[in-house]
């Protein structure tokens, strides 16, 4: 049975439904997992443990992309 949570990200009030995993919401969200960092909870999270991420009632996400210049 699937529940909605409701989450901030990047400030703003966002729900989806429990259980999310990090990657999945990203997508969701309509970021490149490939070109962002993701501070979670206040705490930068490493890549190789979004997937083991699942997103809990009331998480903080900060999510930062990464711009490349030139």
């Amino acid at each position: 049975m699937s529940n909605e949570i409701t989450i901030q990200v990047n400030g703003e009030t966002h729900s989806c439904s429990f259980p999310t995993y990090l990657p999945d919401l990203l997508q969701q969200l309509g970021f490149n997992p490939r070109l962002v960092v993701v501070e979670y909870n206040g705490e930068i999270l490493h890549r190789q443990f979004w997937t083991q991420t699942k997103v809990q009632l009331g998480d903080r996400l900060e999510v930062v992309t990464i711009v490349g210049g030139g």
